[in-house]
């Protein structure tokens, strides 16, 4: 096996995939939001036990998966 190739021995790179990371996007972002509901249920309990900054980390995410999406459709334009 070689690990080098001359330049006219290489084959041609492949065109990149085209993918929709609209979808990405939008199901980290229902995770996001379900894991807000969640914790919105039982923030008491949370709380109680130090655990109230998960709360403000699902804002956080969902937060971020939106503008993700909003990002990616501004690029689909």
């Amino acid at each position: 096996m070689r690990i080098w190739l001359k330049d006219s021995e290489r084959r041609p790179d492949p065109l990149p995939a085209r993918t929709d990371a609209r979808k990405a996007y939008f199901a980290g972002s229902v995770g996001w939001l379900l894991a807000l509901v969640g914790l919105v249920v039982f923030n008491d309990q949370l709380v109680d036990a130090g655990r109230g900054w998960w709360l403000w980390c699902a804002v956080i995410g969902l937060g971020l998966g939106l503008v993700g999406l909003g990002w990616v459709q501004f690029r689909r334009r």
